[in-house]
């Protein structure tokens, strides 16, 4: 029999943040009962208390969580983030001549990933350092969307996803308009030299640790990830990405997050455009 009361909310809100860092406010139980429900669907459990009690005690975790994400993105989403790493970014760590490491810090679906992808082969053409090393690595805790990211297969909806025109895309995706109705519809398919560039693995953002070096990457995006978080997490997970940052690397937020305590520590370019100037 399922449970629906204030109790049954709280708990099930409690047990989100525990393991997702996610914070869920008052105003979100119909949110969360409807994630419920769908969850309860799926197990084939019509007792919701149960699936709770399962989930605490570590069956159906990876579900719980996989229900409780949010996964909007786009490709070339905040398109200014893609363009000052093609013109400011790239010509700088190409001209350098060492190997180029970047992180994507919630994947989702892969778009956001690929678009780095695209703008990186780009840029090695473009600055002509063929042979600079390159990889991404793109991580989200919602093991669907990274099954969904490794196929690399989209229907693009040209109309509310604008793409851009600095680059040739049909260099890097397999592009095909679709018939019908829909005719602003277009099939984007990654190309395998996209996804060599991409290694796709499952992280939690809220976990104490993350498994990369100091100072690893040269460029870290961390956009509209934060907002689910509560203001005292979003400063440990930004405090933990910025160990991994390199000195001179650049941090991408998205529009409406904060750089918080870190703001001594970088050099703000604009549009939520921050470069690490000491650890």
């Amino acid at each position: 029999m399922a449970t629906t009361s204030k109790g049954f909310l709280e708990k099930a809100r409690e047990e989100i943040y525990k393991i997702t860092g996610i914070h869920l406010a008052d105003n979100k139980d119909s949110l969360i009962l409807n994630r419920i429900e769908k969850l309860a669907r799926e197990l084939k459990i019509s007792n919701y208390d149960e699936i709770l009690k399962e989930v605490s005690l570590g069956k159906y975790r990876q579900e719980f969580i996989n229900a409780f994400t949010t996964n909007k993105t786009d490709f070339f989403r905040e398109p200014f983030h893609f363009t000052d790493m093609m013109d400011r970014v790239l010509p700088r760590l190409c001209r350098e001549k060492n190997s180029i490491k970047i992180y994507c810090s919630a994947s989702s679906t892969g778009e956001e990933p690929y678009s780095i992808a695209a703008t990186l082969l780009h840029a090695k053409e473009v600055y002509r350092c063929d042979g600079v090393p390159a990889s991404i690595i793109a991580t989200d805790i919602d093991t669907n969307v990274l099954d969904f990211a490794q196929k690399g297969q989209y229907k693009v909806d040209t109309l509310l996803n604008k793409l851009p025109t600095w680059l040739e895309l049909d260099r890097y995706f397999e592009m095909k308009p679709l018939e019908g109705e829909k005719s602003r519809e277009i099939q984007m398919n990654a190309k395998a030299c996209l996804k060599s560039l991409i290694s796709f693995k499952t992280m939690n953002l809220f976990s104490e640790k993350y498994p990369f070096a100091r100072n690893e990457f040269d460029v870290i995006f961390c956009r509209n990830v934060l907002i689910y978080f509560k203001v005292e997490d979003q400063k440990k997970v930004l405090e933990r990405l910025f160990s991994h940052l390199k000195v001179g690397g650049t941090l991408y937020l998205g529009h409406s997050e904060n750089i918080l305590t870190l703001q001594g520590r970088v050099d703000r370019l604009g549009q939520n455009i921050f470069v690490k100037n000491r650890d």
